[in-house]
């Protein structure tokens, strides 16, 4: 398929889906939305990609939601554009792989939410987070981010809409690792070809247990866990990765 708003990229073991409407400060109008849903589908089921990076480059991660657009949009069309915004996240949020967000610069609104639906968030030392939805009499989105930093935390940052630099986004765990704006890429790169050396079932289980097991009690956590744990293990996927461990850990005694 031919995407209009956004870049995607093949590399050896994992895809880079780049937000391209440069102009717009990467806006997430109806089309890339739409395409960047369509593209996680692909992405979902082709078994040559083990993870994604989804970035907007160095300088706009997402300034957020297109309000040219948003200001434009008919009442009787108010329900069906915000059915797009739930569906694209939701691809995102629920897909099978690891997703990276690499953010080089500004990551505010829908913007900043598109980042706390992915796994990991790799950050540029420039890079700036905010929700200044309340601004405009609307309400951020606040699970995918109380997921991340905590509920007190996410009710701080929904209700006063203060931007966040990078480093504190690092301090409060929001974001995973700040390295300089020369290597926040590669950085997401390195960990993307980790991930792709990695058994994609025990991937796949490892983010369903991230949504499933804080759900749950203690005990239940744990016996659901080890659950998983012994599906896993009946794989014979299992045996050649204990082989290859034991071959390699053999060869450093000697």
């Amino acid at each position: 398929m031919v995407y209009k708003t956004i870049l995607v990229t093949r590399e050896d073991g994992y895809a880079v889906v780049t937000l391209n409407r440069p102009k717009e400060m990467n806006a997430l109008s109806v089309e890339m939305r739409f395409e960047l849903e369509e593209c996680f589908r692909v992405l979902e089921i082709d078994e040559s990609v083990k993870a994604v990076i989804l970035t907007g480059g160095d300088y706009v991660f997402s300034a957020g939601m297109d309000i040219k657009e948003m200001a434009a949009l008919p009442d009787g069309e108010i329900d069906d554009y915000f059915a797009t915004m739930i569906s694209y996240l939701q691809k995102i949020y629920s897909f099978k792989k690891p997703v990276i967000a690499a953010v080089g610069g500004i990551a505010l609104g829908g913007g900043f939410n598109l980042a706390t639906v992915c796994d990991m968030i790799i950050a540029s030392e420039t890079a700036i987070f905010g929700h200044p939805e309340l601004k405009f009499g609307l309400n951020p989105l606040l699970d995918p981010l109380r997921r991340i930093v905590g509920l007190a935390k996410a009710k701080e940052i929904a209700m006063l809409g203060e931007p966040i630099g990078a480093q504190e986004a690092l301090r409060i765990g929001l974001a995973n690792k700040v390295v300089s704006p020369d290597y926040y890429m590669e950085e997401a790169k390195a960990i993307a070809r980790e991930l792709a050396k990695r058994s994609a079932k025990a991937l796949e289980a490892v983010k369903r247990l991230s949504d499933i097991v804080p759900r749950l009690d203690r005990n239940s956590a744990l016996e659901h866990e080890f659950e998983i744990t012994a599906l896993l293990f009946s794989r014979s996927e299992r045996k050649e990765h204990m082989k290859t461990f034991l071959e390699a850990l053999k060869k450093r005694k000697k």
